[in-house]
Parts: C-alpha cells; structure tokens; sequence
C-alpha cells in the first residue's frame, strides 16, 4: 500500500522513534528520517515542519511524528494546508483517522502510551485505507482556503 514515509521526533520521543524506525524497516518501507538523532533537547517544530513538508509535497506518501504529549507536533503539522495530522492514542482511533479523515500524519505521545500500543498504531496506520464516500465530502470542506 504505502512504501515512503518520513519519520520525525523530539528528544521525547527519540527513543519510540528508533523502534518505529526499526518497525518500518522491517516492513521493507523506505523510511525518511528527519529527526531528531538524539536525547538532547529541542524544539519539535524543528522536525514536524519538515515531515509535514515531504507529506504535502509529495516526496513521502505518509508521516510519523512523536513528541511527549503529540500534541505540539500535530499542532505544527497541521498548519500546513495539506496535513490532516491526527494525534492517536489507541489503534481503534489511528484506524479511524485512516478510515474517515484520510489522516496523512500520525501524531503519537510517547509519554502516555506504551511501545507495543505505539507500534501496534503505526501498523494500523498503514495497513487502514481511507473509506471515501461521505467522508471525503467532510475532507474537502478542511481546507481554509
């Protein structure tokens, strides 16, 4: 279904970050990694902007995008106009964004979810395909523009 996806984090979620990665690779994904490569701390719009970049332009099909909470990178993410970035906390609700929303951006919080519910997330992210349908009616009234 999907063979592109940028990945990105902050010192929060570096360590989730790895295993993501790992998960990826191992699902034989080409995986774009913008970020962060350490612990040390940093800003999380510094690694949201640019996988909400590769999404909207098109160089990545889907982005990953971890913080402590998810809920400063998904604000990032989601001020570009071609990002429907969902912070998900359970894999009922990644399939749901995938299903409805046609989500492009999974906002994950390290902090407040463990690695196997975060990894199970990722795999629902991107084996659920958007329905379409009334639902892509809602999708096209997002945009501010």
């Amino acid at each position: 279904m999907f063979t592109k996806i940028a990945i990105g984090a902050d010192h929060a979620g570096f360590a989730l970050k790895e295993k993501v990665v790992a998960l990826l690779n191992e699902r034989h994904l080409e995986v774009v990694d913008k970020g962060t490569y350490s612990e040390d701390s940093v800003d999380y719009p510094d690694f949201a902007h640019p996988v909400a970049s590769a999404v909207e332009d098109g160089a990545v099909e889907l982005g990953v995008l971890i913080c402590g909470t998810g809920n400063g990178v998904a604000i990032a993410a989601n001020k570009h106009q071609g990002i429907r970035a969902a912070l998900c906390w359970t894999s009922e609700i990644a399939a749901l964004t995938r299903q409805h929303n046609d989500a492009n951006v999974l906002c994950i919080p390290a902090r407040f979810v463990s690695e196997a519910t975060a990894l199970e997330m990722v795999q629902t992210f991107l084996d659920t395909a958007f329905e379409g349908g009334r639902h892509a009616r809602r999708i096209g009234k997002i945009a501010c523009v």
